[in-house]
Parts: C-alpha cells; structure tokens; sequence
C-alpha cells in the first residue's frame, strides 16, 4: 500500500460534530483543524496509524511531486511566528523551510470542482464515496481544491 520514503498527502472532508475524542485528538496531532485542510506527511508507520484512525473524517494518497511543488507554490503560507522562545532555548517546528522561505505546515484549499464523489462524505472511496484511502488520485483531487 504505502512505502516508507513516500510522501502523503491528507485531506480532511468532514466537521467536528459528534466526533470521537481519540480521532479528533488525532486529526489535531495531523494539524487538520478544519474541513478542506490539506497536510503532506512522512509516510512512516506512526502517520500511517493516525491516518486509519481518522479514516472516516479524512481522504489521503501518495502525492507525486509536481502536484506537491503546486500545492507550495498556490497555497503555500508564509509562517511569521516565533521559531524559539525569548531565552532561545526552545525551538518550535510548527513551519517547514522550502528554497530558504518558512511556510506553514498545513494548507487551506478550496471546496472541489465538480464535487468529491458520487456518494459523497459517508462512504469510502471504495464504495464511490469520497472517505478513506485513495492512492494516487489524492493527485487528481488536491488539484481541483487549488
């Protein structure tokens, strides 16, 4: 399914009501504060397991590289917090460096084009659905949401 030097992406597709503690503490550890969030993510196990805990909130897939430099290049934000405490002995990694420019490390897309599936957010993407893993076409979504 997936291999330990590919990069994932996740998009999160559904709100905060009746949402379980241990997934929402999981989609805030993934840094999925809202819908339509997107997160590019090492695709080691530990991610891999927030992913499939949180499964039925999110979609992800394997992003190839031309459609990670677009989602940087569209919807990269500029971070302009603090990158260490006011002693200098804390250092907080809450953005990513790309070509010596800091961006955060989520991005905020629009709703897509032409909808996210058949039968929308409450079925998995195997059953037609928008919800779950997806593979390579996570490709094919993040950029109708640029």
């Amino acid at each position: 399914m997936e291999s330990n030097n590919s990069r994932l992406a996740a998009v999160r597709l559904r709100g905060l009501i009746n949402i379980n503690g241990k997934v929402e503490s999981a989609l805030q550890m993934l840094r999925l504060y809202k819908t339509n969030y997107c997160v590019v993510l090492p695709g080691n196990p530990v991610y891999i397991g927030m992913l499939k805990k949180a499964k039925d909130y999110i979609t992800w897939g394997e992003i190839d590289d031309e459609t990670y430099k677009m989602l940087i290049e569209k919807r990269g934000e500029e971070f302009k917090g603090l990158e260490t405490d006011s002693h200098g002995k804390i250092k907080y990694n809450d953005f990513m460096l790309v070509s010596n420019k800091k961006i955060k490390k989520y991005f905020r897309l629009n709703a897509p084009r032409k909808g996210l599936g058949r039968k929308g957010i409450k079925h998995s993407f195997k059953q037609g659905g928008a919800l779950g893993y997806r593979g390579d076409k996570i490709n094919e979504l993040i950029k109708r949401m640029v």
